[in-house]
């Protein structure tokens, strides 16, 4: 048996087999299941710490830490109340503990839920008056903040904390195969120990010892093997997949069955009804509470653009949206009338010799996309979505669509007054395929993982790069 150790940082070029001829020194680490129980308490004592320190500030801030104790009482009753609903939400399973926005996600819903249950409890029985209405404010809103801080922190760094990746995915790649890029924990060439189409009880015995300690296993094999590969795993209680690089450009979501034959599923559809009423009533409220609140200084703006340049106030340009419809996007005009670029082609650059002396201003507070709110109330845009692009942009004298074909996939949702790729810093202009490729891949990967909960997670964290050094 050929196994090959120690290469959780292991990647290389698809088809090369260089790096599986020799065998790698491991370093010593804990092993997995250690790993994942220190993941497990880890970040248990992490949601503990952040309720219980919250409440804490709370009564401090309340200056009732002395006179009133009933606080305890409430704290006694959340804290277990909360690790029932997050174990039953699955809040620290193993897909949870690997992505940072489903961590917090998990851990808010939950928490969201426990203090709505404590308040209906202490309603109910009629003890709701011993309760100080304004310190259970204060920590539950301390809660989820501090909460959500944490769990994105802890999970971002887990292997550092808890001392390496407590997940493991283990390639079992046949001889005559090319070897798919990405890492893995464990490499396998499995020729000399175990063939799928031979039912040997003791092949099968070194397979499951083989596989016991890992969360995954991905197996390239010859299409004729598939099958005899997929029996032999079935049965493996491991999650298990077969790679199959001839599907690569249907970027196949799962299977399906239409009558009695599998189908490929490859686009997921619209969100669920329940969903989409829950985005769509977001939208609307927060979007007519923004224009009511921020009206004075939308006028304030309007008249400024008027006077400082002359044409109209607003900037309508035609942009795609969702289900790949076109609609026109609105924004306070900053450039002057004569070289404002309709279809996009030009990206706005530092020291732009067309924008305006206003326009300079609310370009790089990001003041001149508020007319969006518009867009949103009329239902083309969302609060929360991947940003509208116009017909022309390019990146490296490309069209977007043309850099990568993905590119249309990212319509699916309605585009976003902002978005995951907004707050990870992808803005400003195009200048190389890569600056288009990492918007794209962030948009994916908010398609994929769509909460209510981590739009909320996205707004707050727009408000730290409304003014970013690509903002021009």
């Amino acid at each position: 048996m050929n196994l090959e150790l120690g290469r959780s940082g292991w990647a290389q070029e698809p088809g090369s087999r260089d790096s599986m001829t020799s065998v790698s020194t491991p370093s010593w680490r804990p092993r997995a299941s250690a790993l994942r129980s220190r993941a497990f308490i880890g970040l248990m004592l992490v949601d503990l710490l952040c309720i219980i320190a919250s409440f804490l500030a709370a009564v401090l801030l309340h200056a009732r830490f002395g006179s009133d104790k009933n606080w305890i009482v409430l704290l006694a009753v959340l804290l277990p109340m909360y690790v029932v609903i997050a174990l039953n939400a699955h809040a620290y399973s193993s897909p949870n503990l690997q992505d940072p926005f489903r961590a917090v996600a998990k851990g808010a819903q939950a928490l969201v839920i426990a203090i709505s249950a404590v308040i209906f409890v202490a309603f109910f029985v009629r003890v709701s008056d011993g309760f100080p209405r304004m310190l259970v404010t204060l920590g539950s809103i301390f809660s989820l903040g501090s909460l959500i801080a944490a769990r994105y922190l802890f999970v971002k760094h887990m292997a550092a904390i808890i001392g390496g990746n407590p997940f493991s995915v283990i390639l079992i790649c046949e001889g005559d195969q090319r070897v798919p890029p990405g890492k893995f924990s464990v490499v396998i060439s499995p020729e000399s120990f175990f063939d799928p189409e031979q039912h040997d009880p003791v092949m099968y015995d070194r397979l499951a010892k083989s596989l016991e300690s890992a969360d995954r296993v991905v197996v390239a094999c010859s299409p004729e093997r598939r099958t005899a590969w997929a029996h032999a795993l079935k049965g493996a209680n491991i999650q298990s997949e077969i790679v199959a690089p001839e599907l690569r450009d249907l970027a196949p979501l799962g299977m399906g069955n239409h009558g009695s034959e599998p189908t490929i599923v490859i686009a997921n559809g619209p969100l669920g009804l329940f969903d989409r009423f829950m985005k769509r009533a977001f939208d609307f409220t927060l979007a007519l509470g923004a224009l009511l609140a921020l009206l004075p200084i939308l006028a304030v703006i309007a008249v400024l653009v008027k006077l400082d340049s002359a044409g109209p106030v607003f900037f309508k340009q035609t942009r795609i949206g969702r289900g790949n419809q076109m609609f026109k996007m609105l924004k306070f005009r900053s450039m002057r009338v004569l070289e404002s670029d309709l279809a996009g082609a030009r990206s706005a650059s530092r020291d732009d010799d067309r924008v305006t002396r206003v326009g300079k201003f609310i370009r790089r507070t990001s003041m001149d996309e508020l007319p969006q709110l518009i867009n949103v109330l009329k239902g083309d845009m969302s609060i929360v979505g991947p940003r509208p692009h116009a017909l022309g942009s390019r990146a490296a004298d490309k069209l977007f669509w043309e850099v990568d074909t993905r590119y249309w996939h990212r319509h699916a949702a309605k585009p976003g007054l902002t978005g995951l790729a907004q707050v990870r810093g992808y803005r400003g202009a195009t200048v190389y395929e890569s600056d288009l490729r990492n918007r794209l891949q962030a948009d994916l990967e908010y398609l994929d993982t769509w909460s209510i909960w981590r739009d909320l997670l996205i707004i707050a964290m727009t408000f730290r790069v409304l003014l970013h050094r690509n903002a021009f």
